[in-house]
């Protein structure tokens, strides 16, 4: 080997390099467009079996009707979901941003006094307590309406970002066979028949997937609701909402959303006397949430992941649990489509291999 040949190698290592990392900062520039694709890619999967759908059931021969009736009822759903929520967020953080933080900081040191002295009554030293917490503070109230102001500002720029997101999803479940014949060309020939086979289980089983999330987290918003109207909670729609949100993290979001529900609770019964109204009442919505989340994660969850994956109930179990384990939340929420996508993929390219027989004997 040569000088000459030594220093092309090292210059074409540098271009490679200056490239990749020119890729990457472009990548970096353009990360909110790659968002509303990533958006768009999901809406687009769970979009594909609803064309069908339409399509089957009312005959119709061209397909780009079927795509704007698809449309529309996106459309349509998101539309009662502003409708529904976005006034009672509006005007929560309304009267927080207006309210003084020194009146809010009292109510809830009112609280804070009042649960002090129920234990007290039963021989518990609160005080103690409160002061090792050194709760005042740890606490800083006017990040409360800095948050609610920011995120009223962000809903105010949400649309541009969903009329984007609209308009690219059109295009993608309109013109999904032309991007198709596109991604035939540039794939290797050689492995386009186990890449393209790949892709379409992959499309069908996250599919069913998203469509799977999306009921249970209806099932789940249901009973949340119904468990907050029994008891007579104040804007039980946006809580239960926020709380069946919070059940797209596996097993933590449903924690969480307990805790959370049972703040809320409280804050709606501030004033009231903690020992006959705001304690019973926490331990009723307490008591309901464990009921619903007990539904769905023997019955609901367990029944919708496993069928629309084909995957054993453990199976998902464990998957979820080695992501949060890897990854954290983010892992967790992503652990069975990537899981899912990974078992089709050995399918394909490593089907002899014997465990990959059993995980996918049902695919």
């Amino acid at each position: 080997m040569t000088s000459k040949d030594i220093s092309n190698g090292i210059l074409g290592a540098i271009f490679k390099l200056t490239g990749i990392a020119i890729l990457i900062y472009v990548l970096y520039l353009i990360k909110t467009v790659l968002v509303y694709i990533l958006i768009s890619l999901l809406l687009a999967m769970i979009g594909n079996p609803i064309v069908d759908f339409i399509k089957q059931k009312l005959k119709l021969k061209k397909n780009i009707l079927a795509v704007v009736l698809t449309m529309l009822f996106y459309v349509m759903l998101i539309s009662g979901f502003i409708l529904l929520f976005i006034p009672l967020f509006v005007s929560q953080g309304q009267n927080l941003s207006l309210l003084d933080t020194k009146e809010f900081e009292k109510v809830f040191f009112n609280l804070i006094n009042q649960v002090a002295a129920f234990l007290d009554s039963h021989h518990i030293n609160a005080q103690d307590i409160y002061k090792k917490l050194n709760i005042s503070s740890r606490l800083n109230f006017s990040i409360i309406t800095s948050f609610l102001n920011s995120f009223i500002n962000l809903l105010s720029s949400f649309s541009i970002g969903l009329a984007s997101v609209f308009f690219i999803t059109f295009f993608m479940l309109k013109d999904r066979r032309l991007f198709k014949m596109i991604f035939i060309k540039v794939i290797p020939d050689q492995h386009e028949d186990k890449i393209l086979a790949s892709i379409d289980k992959i499309t069908h089983l996250l599919s069913r997937y998203f469509i799977g999330i999306l009921v249970q987290l209806s099932i789940v918003f249901i009973l949340y609701l119904i468990v907050l109207l029994i008891i007579g909670i104040d804007n039980a729609l946006t809580i239960a909402f926020i709380c069946a949100i919070l059940n797209i993290i596996p097993y933590i979001g449903p924690l969480i959303a307990n805790v959370l529900a049972i703040i809320l609770t409280m804050l709606s019964f501030a004033g009231a006397d903690f020992a006959t109204v705001m304690l019973p009442n926490s331990i009723y919505i307490m008591i309901g949430f464990m009921i619903v989340q007990f539904i769905d994660n023997n019955i609901s969850q367990p029944y919708i992941f496993s069928s629309s994956v084909y995957s054993h109930p453990l199976e998902i179990f464990l998957i979820i649990l080695i992501g949060g384990f890897l990854f954290g939340i983010s892992g967790m929420i992503l652990a069975v489509p990537s899981y899912t996508a990974l078992k089709v993929i050995g399918k394909e390219f490593i089907p002899e291999n014997k465990i990959i027989r059993i995980l996918t004997k049902n695919i």
